[in-house]
């Protein structure tokens, strides 16, 4: 496909074959150099542990384009060490945060014609993972291990940008207590896949986990993280070894903090306290804010700010979000990689 057949403004989060992906083999105790190739297909043997035990992790940022043409990356230093914790989870090597980086770089570069034009709202996703390969049929640590970093032009992740969704409480737990919930491993979203679906053949736009051990405590957001703004202008978000520490949490936390000049709670989220909150909202990579118009539980509904109106302070966080990563407002020291 080439890029005078994508139409930016109407961009999803759907898979587009780009140019070239970055591929490196871990064999003998360590990572080669890596390569960038144009084939999109994986060869690897079916005794893999990433096909049968579900040794594999990945990550996800983009790549923007700046108004004077320029490419940033957001946080990749963050990504990196992440992943570096998720290859630790699952006894897998781990990925150097340069050379992390600099595949990122170069994967950009050899694809540069798909990052979406300044203006559109699109960014360029990459997807690094990291799989355990090789001959092995024993519930085991592979023997060979893959790092890859593939690219796609993305919008917005849930259709209508920056407009308020309704969420589903669900009933089904996305991860167990002291399990994997903090790495970013497929069975987690495995599991989401049956409630995610029912939440939308629901109308939803997804489903709401509780924490696995009460069943009281909001922890997740579909595959984003949870926050709100309380009547007293709290930023709250939760705080539980089951809930991914997601990079754009971590940015907004800091942002609501130094540059909005809110209090910020990191701890409960309670079911039952909704009320507590004026605002709300879904946040990561790739929902980037997603406002929360309402979530349902136990057949009611309950309405935040409002479900066709985003409040004002989930507005603020978006534009001073989205103007760091795309050059607009200075961001802090370390945020912006330029490619």
């Amino acid at each position: 496909m080439g890029n005078e057949s994508i139409n930016w403004d109407k961009l999803g989060f759907d898979y587009i074959k780009t140019d070239k992906r970055y591929l490196s083999h871990w064999r003998n105790g360590e990572w080669d150099k890596g390569t960038l190739t144009s084939d999109n297909v994986l060869h690897i043997s079916e005794g893999s542990t990433a096909l049968h035990y579900g040794q594999q992790c990945f990550e996800g940022l983009k790549a923007y384009r700046c108004k004077d043409g320029s490419i940033n990356l957001f946080r990749p230093d963050q990504n990196a060490a992440r992943m570096q914790r998720s290859c630790a989870r699952l006894l897998m090597p781990q990925v150097s945060t340069e050379q992390f980086i600099e595949a990122c770089k170069d994967v950009v570069r050899a694809n540069e014609r798909f990052i979406p034009p300044y203006g559109t709202g699109g960014a360029l996703y990459l997807r690094p993972f990291v799989i355990g390969v090789g001959d092995n049929i024993g519930v085991r640590t592979a023997p060979e291990f893959i790092f890859s970093i593939f690219c796609i032009p993305v919008g917005a992740y849930f259709k209508g940008g920056l407009t308020p969704h309704n969420f589903l409480i669900s009933s089904y737990d996305r991860a167990a207590p002291q399990g994997t919930g903090a790495a970013k491993v497929g069975g987690n979203y495995a599991a989401s896949l049956m409630p995610g679906s029912q939440a939308k053949k629901a109308h939803f736009a997804d489903a709401i986990y509780l924490d696995p051990m009460t069943h009281t405590k909001i922890e997740e957001v579909g595959s984003a993280n949870f926050f709100g703004i309380t009547h007293d202008n709290k930023f709250v978000t939760p705080n539980s070894p089951s809930v991914l520490p997601g990079i754009t949490r971590l940015s907004l936390i800091e942002l609501a903090k130094t540059r909005l000049g809110l209090e910020v709670v990191e701890g409960d989220v309670f079911i039952d306290k909704l009320s507590d909150f004026k605002e709300a909202g879904a946040c990561g990579t790739a929902a980037v804010i997603t406002p929360i118009g309402g979530i349902s539980y136990n057949d009611k509904l309950h309405v935040f700010h409002s479900e066709t109106e985003v409040g004002p302070v989930t507005q603020k966080l978006y534009k001073e979000l989205t103007g760091v990563q795309t050059g607009d407002i200075e961001a802090p020291a370390g945020w912006i990689v330029k490619v």
